[in-house]
């Protein structure tokens, strides 16, 4: 592993909300296009954020973390998105792996409260390793190439993953592995950064998110202590995500790209403003026809925003819906997402595509909303299913 993020020791104050200072979201937005134009990873935003208390966000206050639900988790990866999606993304699976360390039981007590104290006091990162060469996604079924071996000490980890976003300045990585015992386990081993075997391969060379290092690891004979090896469970029961997971992903990684579609929004609406053809008298603005455009696009982020608040709401009272419904929602946001920015891209004509302007680049990263689990084309066929299955809407 390379680049480790450098993060003094003191607490950070910890928000109530997030903190929309002015000045934050400026030097993120600012940060942000400096880093898409490199493929530069955004360390600067992130530490910027740690600062302002965000990174742990979802920590539970016992441990001196913010104690945020999906709500304010939501929010604050919106705003983070509508400056930096890719930091915003980094971000999201920040607080959805704090807050699912929270509620596991399956975590030993006393590695749960370590990685919730360093991230209130260090800002320490962490995220999953699943998606696999051959694989992809385990969430379509089949066991994992990465292997867990016994050793004396405890297990010791070989395989390849893809797409690990964050990946140069995670502190620490949960990796999805079966075990080589003649009946396999599945289950997730905690490996720590800078631990011998681990190989950072800095594959990604995105169309969008270009600076979320979301890069492959490559893991050889990596040693795990016994106490890291969590949930491990028959092959055949492994279940994948719980209902509450399955929730708080699909608010929250939607909710980078909304942030995306509310930042092409606003270069848009500022373009209409000021735009004044030698033909008019008054800017593109002042017209029906284009007034009318740009409320299609604000039906698509009205819509976004109160989906995405009402499922918050239920999750946060427990009620919790199926993950086929969640995942239904979450194809709908982003769908929602990639509508926005496209109809503001056909306001704006040529000038969308000039990289010199913010847009072109807005319109990349949404792209980006259509590979996340649950795609489309799965939450589609899940709902199906549960419809089906019912004769009920899932």
């Amino acid at each position: 592993m390379t680049h480790a993020m450098s993060l003094s020791a003191h607490l950070p104050p910890l928000p109530r909300r997030f903190p929309d200072e002015p000045a934050l979201i400026a030097a993120l937005a600012a940060n942000g296009a400096r880093d898409d134009r490199a493929a530069s990873f955004p360390f600067e935003s992130l530490e910027l954020l740690r600062e302002a208390g965000v990174l742990a966000l979802t920590v539970p206050t016992s441990l001196g973390g913010g104690g945020a639900g999906i709500g304010l988790a939501t929010e604050a990866v919106r705003r983070v998105g509508r400056a930096c999606p890719a930091t915003a993304l980094i971000l999201a699976m920040q607080l959805i792996k704090q807050a699912a360390l929270a509620r596991n039981p399956a975590w030993p007590g006393s590695l749960r409260e370590r990685l919730g104290r360093l991230a209130v006091t260090e800002g320490a990162l962490i995220n999953s390793a699943r998606v696999e060469p051959e694989l992809g996604s385990p969430t379509r079924g089949g066991l994992p190439a990465t292997v867990a071996r016994r050793t004396d000490t405890g297990w010791a980890l070989s395989g390849h993953k893809r797409y690990v976003t964050g990946l140069p300045g995670l502190r620490f990585i949960e990796v999805l592995a079966r075990t080589d015992e003649a009946e396999p386990r599945i289950g997730n081993f905690l490996v720590t950064a800078g631990t011998p075997g681990l190989e950072t391969r800095e594959t990604w060379n995105h169309l969008g998110l270009r600076a979320s290092g979301s890069h492959d690891l490559v893991l050889t004979d990596v040693a795990v202590p016994e106490s890291h090896a969590i949930g491990l469970v028959p092959a055949g029961g492994w279940a994948g995500n719980d209902a509450v997971y399955s929730a708080w992903n699909a608010l929250l990684v939607t909710a980078v790209y909304t942030g995306v579609a509310e930042a092409a929004r606003d270069w848009v609406v500022g373009f209409l403003r000021h735009r004044r053809p030698s033909g008019l008298s008054q800017p593109l603005a002042a017209l029906p026809t284009v007034q009318q455009a740009v409320g299609a696009i604000e039906a698509q982020l009205i819509a976004s925003r109160r989906i995405a608040a009402s499922l918050a709401v239920d999750v946060e009272v427990g009620r919790v819906p199926p993950a086929s419904e969640t995942g239904a929602i979450k194809a709908v946001l982003s769908g929602q997402a990639i509508k926005a920015v496209e109809l503001s891209v056909a306001l704006a004509g040529n000038h969308a595509l000039d990289r010199t302007n913010p847009l072109e680049r807005h319109w990349r990263d949404v792209q980006c909303a259509r590979v996340h689990v649950p795609t489309e084309e799965a939450a589609h066929q899940a709902a199906g299913r549960a419809a089906l299955a019912t004769g009920e809407p899932a």
